[in-house]
């Protein structure tokens, strides 16, 4: 995702309505469309945005590179968390458990990790990495698919999603189904690489600004709690269920 690129102006007005087997349970707001097909996308927008295509399991080594620390500053983002023992919590889009295994070390023994992605190739690598870390009886690996993270309904006090959403082949659905999954006053935490800054080094759809984000997230029995703006490339957008 690195080496930012200048995407070609969408053509927004000539977008057609895309009508999937769940249109019937979508607000008529939250409709996705076809339109044109970007390098980095797949031809699919919603509310205007042009949705990135997945990293596959073959991206591994991006998610776990040495760097990765001290350019993210992904110590601030478990801190920004506000994780507590015993707590229940989902990796969403987990890919090799970069963030799995420092949230099971804040939530311990007692406290449980789901870590769900739609590859199986991902979660044998995530699960042969919790192994190694020790934390195996703290993460649970979960198949998810690209509606639904198969969460157990009312279970987590939050749930993450780093460098995802944007990825996202049905957001409406996924979101819902987390926000599902999530416990009264559970946290949705979305991570996304700034799109309001163009020094951010990374390719423009892989990027989000603020306002698209809870532009979208607005629909959902959800509320826009806070930006923690703490991290040199990314936002962290909380979200909060009543």
């Amino acid at each position: 995702m690195l080496l930012r690129r200048i995407v070609p102006s969408l053509l927004l007005g000539c977008l057609v309505p895309l009508l999937p087997a769940a249109e019937a349970a979508r607000p008529a707001a939250a409709a996705y469309a076809a339109g044109p097909k970007t390098r980095d996308g797949i031809g699919k927008y919603y509310f205007g945005r042009e949705i990135a295509q997945v990293m596959g399991h073959q991206g591994a080594s991006w998610l776990e590179r040495p760097e990765r620390e001290e350019e993210e500053r992904t110590d601030l983002l478990v801190e920004a968390l506000e994780l507590k023992p015993g707590m229940v919590v989902a990796d969403v889009g987990a890919g090799s458990g970069y963030f799995s295994w420092r949230m099971a070390q804040r939530v311990g023994p007692t406290g449980t990790v789901y870590g769900t992605d739609i590859q199986q190739e991902f979660l044998d690598l995530l699960m042969a990495n919790m192994r190694k870390r020790k934390v195996g009886e703290i993460v649970k690996p979960v198949l998810g698919t690209v509606q639904d993270p198969k969460l157990p309904d009312g279970s987590c006090d939050l749930i993450l999603l780093v460098d995802v959403y944007h990825e996202l082949d049905y957001p409406y659905e996924m979101t819902a189904a987390m926000v599902r999954a999530l416990k009264p006053g559970g946290r949705l935490v979305l991570v996304e690489y700034r799109g309001e800054d163009p020094k951010v080094p990374i390719k423009l759809l892989h990027k989000m600004t603020a306002e698209q984000v809870k532009k979208e997230l607005a629909v959902q029995p959800i509320a826009f709690e806070r930006n923690i703006a703490r991290l040199p490339w990314q936002h962290i957008l909380v979200f909060r269920k009543s």
